[in-house]
């Protein structure tokens, strides 16, 4: 027999009663029956009950295991008798008779327990994480996690793409993130850095000649973190195209990320990929108060600012008669209650707002009527042309914010959330999929009048050189993000392969072309050597994880994350270096105040 093991915690069902056999694994429980001990022994796999009473020759050594303890049991197989059959568990049907033990790890006093799902302190669960991956549902987290890659990597090998690796010390190369510097022993006063994308790699492969690049690529920003973001590192689908068009793309990542979700969404409904809608970034906006929508919530907000054009209410009449604001509505079906309005009211001041405008519609007997401040001081013909334009009804309400729109946009959004959840409008059993695409490529600085990149620099302006040389505030660029249930997924684009073009863009910006050349030397002279059209873009894996997972915080399905201070509590990092390794790289730290 094995040293350790004849069979696995989930593998023993009835078929296998009257074997001898030998168990290795966690004692996940232990419960005494007045002399008779039962054991929840758990592995990676499941659990099996084994069991033993004063006849057991090991008796007095069982007597003494307890939770976590790691132990080789050896055993006859039973049947459960039918009333005791446990049918949620694999091993339900059986149980072992131990007739020896051997105890292969001790276990101190836990400062969390394994068994069950209490909550504790996230500082607790990330220093003891190697006890906290032992939980079920971190386990289940994590096996998801691999099997949805092995799954990612069988698609795209099927579409005909490579895998390919690239560096992972490389140029700083600023990409809207900060880099993670590495000090270079060999070239003192220098540095390398990680990686915050293998962005430049995978397009010089293009020019290499390579067709279908992909990789599941680790990536390293220095951001601050959140709950849908890593603050250290993380890892993405990167796929990269030739020869190809912005739908070109979407036709290749849409059935792969269609197909992963149908396969690991535990039946959750996915719409076709080819139903997928695309959105531009001015709509969604405006529509949503978001660039990664979430479609699962019905409302839509709409523009209402010529129902208060002139209108009594002086605060939103006098706020139009500046150039480029706008009122807009946010309609909330079933929200049409006094109290509802007041809780709306109070999220509004919580954002920092003095609090939001209202309309709902009620019956008193007379026909529909609306009601609050701002129906009284718009009078009965405007508010029912609001009502109209939103396809509302009685029971309803609309709230109202007001303003140049990237000042109120965001706060918008979330109403719009807020409102969907607590009226219950959600579709909580749906993955909604939307194409964000037709990015601004610039914007423009309120108060300097500089013109500077909104969006990814790289990316091909729609119209070519030709849009360039127009108004820059309107020129959109092949970029495109896919958003699915309020979080990006996906972000990528059709790129800028022709210098001239690549230099005009960045010149707009105030970059000149020596600039550039320093910056992105590698890249632009490549170009000069026949550069493909191409493109591509990258997912998020954790996301991906974190909502087939049902999770709200990623760190719930990453092995090893750190905490909200970019911290790894387990192995204490960062740490402070030797000073003879500080020596070595020509290195000195400077204090900081405390």
């Amino acid at each position: 027999m094995h040293a350790y093991r004849s069979h696995t915690c989930a593998e023993l069902n009835k078929s296998n009663v009257g074997e001898t056999v030998r168990l290795s694994g966690w004692v996940h429980r232990v419960r005494d029956h007045g002399g008779l001990l039962f054991i929840d022994l758990r592995d990676h796999y499941g659990v099996t009950q084994v069991m033993a009473d004063p006849d057991s020759p090991v008796f007095a050594e069982i007597e003494k295991v307890r939770s976590e303890w790691c132990i080789r049991i050896d055993g006859n197989v039973l049947a459960r008798d039918e009333s005791l059959v446990n049918p949620k568990i694999p091993t339900g049907e059986v149980e072992v008779f131990i007739r020896d033990i051997e105890v292969l790890g001790t276990s101190e006093e836990l400062p969390l327990m394994v068994f069950g799902e209490q909550e504790y302190p996230e500082e607790t669960r990330l220093r003891y994480r190697y006890l906290d991956l032992r939980r079920e549902k971190m386990q289940r987290n994590m096996v998801l996690r691999a099997n949805m890659i092995q799954s990612i990597r069988k698609r795209m090998w099927d579409k005909g793409f490579n895998e390919y690796q690239t560096p992972i010390i490389t140029a700083s190369s600023p990409e809207g993130a900060r880099d993670f510097l590495v000090p270079s022993r060999l070239h003192p006063g220098k540095f390398y850095a990680l990686p915050q994308a293998p962005q430049q790699f995978k397009q010089l492969m293009m020019v290499s000649g390579f067709d279908k690049y992909f990789q599941i690529a680790p990536c390293f920003r220095d951001e601050d973190p959140r709950a849908d973001r890593s603050p250290a590192d993380f890892y993405q689908l990167d796929l990269e195209m030739s020869f190809v068009t912005q739908q070109d793309v979407f036709d290749t990542i849409a059935p792969v990320m269609a197909g992963v979700f149908e396969e690991f969404g535990q039946g959750r409904k996915v719409d076709a990929a080819a139903d997928w809608p695309q959105i531009s970034y001015k709509d969604a906006a405006k529509w949503y108060g978001t660039d990664k929508p979430d479609l699962r919530n019905p409302i839509k907000m709409q523009d209402c600012s010529e129902h208060f054009r002139g209108s009594g209410f002086a605060i939103f009449a006098n706020l139009l008669e500046n150039e480029g604001t706008e009122i807009r509505a946010i309609p909330a079906p079933t929200g049409g209650s006094r109290k509802f309005c007041d809780r709306m009211n109070k999220f509004a001041q919580g954002e920092g707002l003095p609090g939001m405008g209202y309309i709902f519609w009620r019956d008193q007997g007379e026909g529909i009527e609306a009601a609050g401040p701002l129906a009284k001081n718009i009078g009965p013909e405007r508010t029912e042309a609001i009502r109209q334009q939103l396809d509302l009804g009685v029971g309803d309400a609309a709230f109202f914010l007001g303003g140049k729109p990237k000042t109120f946009e965001s706060v918008a959004g979330r109403a719009r959330t807020v409102i969907g959840e607590e009226l219950g409008l959600i579709d909580k059993d749906r993955f909604a999929f939307a194409w964000i695409v037709d990015f601004p490529i610039y914007e423009k600085d309120e108060e300097t009048g500089k013109i500077d990149f909104e969006h990814n620099p790289f990316s091909m302006p729609q119209g070519g050189m030709d849009a360039l040389l127009s108004d820059p505030l309107a020129v959109k660029g092949y970029q495109y993000d896919l958003a699915c249930n309020g979080y990006e997924l996906v972000s990528g684009a059709i790129r800028n392969h022709k210098p001239e073009i690549m230099f005009k863009a960045f010149e707009i910006a105030g970059y000149g072309k020596e600039e550039v050349e320093k910056r992105f030397g590698g890249m632009v002279n490549a170009f000069q050597y026949g550069a493909p059209p191409h493109g591509g873009c990258a997912a998020g894996i954790d996301r991906m994880v974190m909502l087939l997972a049902d999770e709200a915080n990623i760190r719930e399905v990453i092995m090893f994350p750190m905490n909200q201070r970019a911290e790894d509590l387990m192995m204490s990092a960062p740490s402070e270096p030797l000073s003879e390794q500080l020596m070595e790289l020509g290195l000195r730290v400077i204090p900081q105040d405390q």
